[in-house]
């Protein structure tokens, strides 16, 4: 008989199963953040929320949790996955665009920031030490609650949500040396402890290397691997053990776990199944950083935030307009114009998670004494849970003043790489290899996805833009800028998921062109019946390209077939579209689809 599990090794995943299908559904009705509403869950059921009252009412203990320590390796895991998700999104290549912008605004920023928060410090009696830490930890801000905002809001994408990756970014790598800095000065100054900095720095730097080589040799096959077994449950486990094994290995090396899920991030961005890797990811990374916002609440004491008010409202006020200013300036010196400078400053200007792990381990190492760490821990805490309503106030200064365009050319071509509209070319069988041909002759761009990996791999190889995944998923057209393609065109042969493409693509964009290759006449009716713009019977073509060639070798001229042809598959496609009564379906001739997908 297996022995008696404990019940309170589940609660941390109750709550936060709780917050995600009860308490957050309610704030997006009220059109507010989920962030607030995981950072209220964690204050609520929190040793400083209705945990106080655990030892007298047992019930209530049951939702509570008394030691926040046990859900905070879980919210780290929800970093790694952050970070693993903000590299899949940046590549090497546009990585390489934003290069001015990562490393030298973001680097800018960091100095300028820490600095004039470090000075601040020393101007207060902080010891030299203390205000260098304070400089360093509250320089940074919040990648994962600056991007749940921006992804909320679908400003990601946009100029605000570019500018601001890039500075986090930065910052994002800032922390690995800062770490590890504060691990060496808290350390005994013993004979060996500089062979002891080179051992260490080598072992970094030998894992950094180890990992992207690491990465170029088996990532690629792996998942390749995988996708020929044609299993969802596999994509996702392949996913978890990437980011588990380079955050470990990472860890192992004393770097931070996000920085080998990152580099796993970048490394994977360049190949065919980035899109479906981020389609897999996206709804564990959203509940694991909902345990991360939960842990932050729960480090939230209203009675002691009460009882200190006017040293945190002062510190918060300091530090939200002293980084708003330096961004917003930084921001306009390399080209950014003021508006967006702005609402960049107010996002960026509260603390973030990596200010806790550093604050944390400057505690652990003397460095800071308690006192010290907890007012900075809380400061950093209270301006993070107000990332949300400084996002809506930037959002209100903009609508007042009107937006301006963004004058940097290199932020301009890292937020058109993926957004330029296309053709969604669905299936690259031999069918669509010939219409990527003609769009190729007629210089349309195109995007092509399949899903069959060593077709895919083999076309990559010939500098095909293609990817593989699974195409009826909503999730997935999007990523693929649905909202902006100009047109989608199915090509696949299995008929089912040509169906489901095109019920979902024209439920997300009733105004899309969509040409779908169809079975016979029947399914090409059934099609424009669930929103097909144009549907092409294979029988029907088939039968038409016979009748050509038959015509053309009995000698009759080739204007007069292919007028006869022309005419034939008009009157056959009204016939056609006469099977689907009460369809909405839209008269497009050849003249209006050619200008369609000239513009």
């Amino acid at each position: 008989m297996s022995p008696h599990m404990d019940p309170g090794l589940l609660k941390p995943a109750l709550i936060i199963l709780a917050a995600a299908a009860v308490v957050i559904p309610l704030f997006h009705r009220l059109r507010v953040s989920p962030v607030i509403g995981f950072m209220l869950v964690g204050m609520l059921t929190g040793p400083f929320g209705l945990a106080k009252f655990a030892a007298h009412l047992p019930i209530i203990g049951m939702v509570t949790i008394t030691e926040p320590e046990t859900i905070a390796p879980v919210g780290e895991l929800g970093i790694s996955m952050l970070m693993f998700m903000i590299g899949l999104e940046l590549s090497l290549e546009r990585l390489q665009m934003m290069r001015r912008l990562v490393f030298g605004l973001g680097a800018l920023q960091f100095a300028v920031c820490a600095v004039g928060v470090g000075v601040v410090a020393l101007a207060l009696g902080a010891p030299v030490a203390a205000a260098a830490v304070a400089g360093v930890a509250l320089s940074m801000s919040s990648t994962a609650v600056v991007v749940q905002v921006l992804a909320y809001e679908k400003r990601l994408d946009g100029i605000v949500g570019r500018t601001s990756l890039a500075i986090l970014l930065f910052q994002d790598i800032a922390a690995v040396p800062v770490l590890f800095m504060i691990s060496v000065l808290g350390t005994d100054q013993a004979s060996d402890n500089n062979a002891m900095l080179v051992r260490t720095i080598g072992l970094a730097i030998l894992v950094v290397v180890g990992l992207i080589a690491g990465g170029h040799l088996l990532l690629r096959p792996l998942f390749r691997s995988v996708a020929r077994t044609d299993s969802p449950e596999l994509f996702v486990a392949a996913c978890l053990l990437v980011i588990l094994s380079t955050s470990l290995v990472a860890a192992w090396a004393n770097l931070p776990m996000e920085l080998g899920a990152l580099i796993a991030g970048l490394l994977l961005a360049e190949t065919e199944y980035r899109r479906q890797i981020e389609v897999t990811i996206e709804p564990i990374k959203g509940l694991l950083l909902g345990a991360f916002l939960t842990y932050v609440g729960m480090s939230l004491d209203i009675a002691h935030i009460l009882a200190d008010a006017p040293r945190l409202l002062g510190g918060s006020a300091l530090l939200l307009l002293g980084k708003l200013a330096v961004i917003a300036v930084l921001a306009r010196l390399f080209g950014i114009g003021w508006l967006v400078g702005l609402q960049t400053g107010l996002l960026l200007g509260p603390g973030g998670e990596f200010g806790f792990v550093i604050l944390g381990l400057a505690r652990n190492e003397h460095l800071l004494d308690r006192a010290m760490a907890d007012f900075l821990l809380i400061l950093a805490a209270l301006t993070m849970a107000c990332i949300p309503l400084l996002s809506a106030l930037g959002n209100l200064v903009v609508r007042r003043r009107g937006a301006r365009h963004v004058e940097d050319p290199e932020l301009l071509q890292a937020l058109t790489a993926d957004a330029t509209p296309r053709v969604i070319l669905a299936g690259f069988g031999r069918v669509g290899e010939t219409v990527a041909d003609m769009l190729d002759v007629h210089g349309i761009p195109y995007v092509a996805l399949d899903s069959d990996p060593d077709r895919v791999a083999a076309q990559r190889k010939l500098g095909r833009p293609i990817i593989w995944g699974d195409i009826s998923r909503i999730e997935l057209l999007r990523r693929l800028h649905i909202d902006t393609a100009r047109a989608v065109v199915v090509t696949m042969s299995d008929h089912k998921a040509s169906d489901r493409l095109v019920t979902i693509a024209r439920a997300e964009r009733p105004d899309l062109l969509i040409v779908v290759r169809a079975r016979d006449a029947r399914h090409a009716a059934h099609l424009y019946a669930i929103g097909a713009t144009d549907a092409v019977p294979e029988t029907i073509e088939a039968s038409l390209q016979l009748s050509e060639a038959v015509l053309v070798d009995l000698g009759i001229a080739m204007g007069p077939v292919i007028a006869t042809i022309h005419q034939k598959r008009e009157e056959m496609r009204t016939e056609i579209r006469s099977m689907a009564p009460g369809a909405e379906v839209r008269q497009l001739g050849r003249q209006r689809l050619s200008d369609r997908l000239a513009r």
